[in-house]
């Protein structure tokens, strides 16, 4: 099989920002880290915004990173193999969440191709399929990739906080981006994206304005199953902000109360853990993980695992 092998450190690098509470913070981190990085930054619109890091790019394949994303460093002294198979794919690493521990690809780093951000329709720019009203995800060459090689902050404020953990709590109830009825939820829910939902509405209290992202993705789903509400206006950062107006002064007890609320209708297996439990948790959940290869990708690990 004919094999390109490409230094990380030979791509263009965006670091990709809108209102993110510590991105001026973050830059500068980002800078000293990779000198060459280029920024992006306050393009409305997930669509548009990756748009505008595709035309920054100088070259061809580019890695984006998020503004609350602080990279590993040495994962830019390390190397792609290109292969006929995957050298027009974009590829979405692993992040580690600091609130709740979470290692998947919300707030990852990404290697995306210029061709494939400027044809694609998705979010503002959909182009009306569920799929692409709020994810980039499901395109057959958005591959997700085993390794983890960066920490997302989806926490400098408490209204980021809870943006994050409503638009996780929205996005993950989905099959294929399509809304199941109450009935299936539970069945058509991804097994994966099921166990991430109930550890984003449960973990993190030990962490600054980590009740807040708890409360949101509690809401997000809640709104999404439970309430008529187009879950589209998920990827609307201006009706987010308009929601979270009427959040914004609410306490522990009400979190409680929609647990048990989600507890009760959906049957979902979400507990109220303290901040030590919080601790406990992260300190052992995906303990031991490591990395095997830029290239290696989730499914790749699926069918070792499996025996496929």
């Amino acid at each position: 099989m004919k094999q390109e092998i490409v230094d990380i450190a030979d791509l263009d690098v965006i670091f990709l920002s809108y209102d993110e509470p510590k991105k001026e913070e973050f830059w500068i981190k980002v800078q000293n880290m990779i000198p060459w990085a280029k920024r992006v930054d306050g393009i409305k619109g997930s669509d548009a915004a990756h748009k505008a890091a595709a035309q920054a790019s100088d070259t061809d394949r580019f890695i984006l990173i998020d503004g609350d994303n602080i990279p590993d460093p040495e994962f830019f002294n390390l190397q792609l193999t290109l292969t006929e198979q995957n050298k027009d794919c974009v590829f979405r690493w692993k992040a580690r969440n600091h609130v709740n521990g979470l290692m998947y690809g919300n707030g990852g780093l990404s290697c995306w191709t210029k061709n494939f951000v400027n044809t694609m329709r998705t979010h503002e720019n959909t182009d009306g399929t569920d799929e692409t009203a709020v994810e980039f995800c499901f395109d057959p060459k958005y591959i997700a990739m085993h390794d983890c090689y960066s920490t997302t902050y989806p926490n400098g404020s408490s209204f980021q906080a809870w943006r994050d953990g409503s638009r996780e709590g929205v996005k993950m109830c989905f099959n294929r981006g399509t809304k199941p009825s109450l009935t299936d939820f539970e069945k058509q829910v991804h097994a994966r994206n099921y166990d991430h939902l109930c550890i984003w509405q449960s973990v993190g209290m030990d962490v600054e304005n980590g009740f807040w992202a708890i409360y949101g993705a509690r809401l997000g789903t809640y709104f999404t199953m439970l309430r008529d509400w187009d879950y589209k206006q998920v990827q609307d950062f201006d009706h987010l902000e308009y929601l979270w107006s009427s959040f914004s002064r609410d306490t522990e007890n009400n979190c409680t109360a929609l647990g048990e609320t989600l507890r009760t209708r959906l049957s979902m297996p979400i507990v109220d853990m303290t901040a030590e439990q919080s601790k406990f948790f992260k300190h052992h959940y995906k303990h031991g993980y490591k990395n095997i290869g830029t290239t290696i990708t989730e499914m790749d690990v699926i069918r070792r695992q499996e025996g496929w």
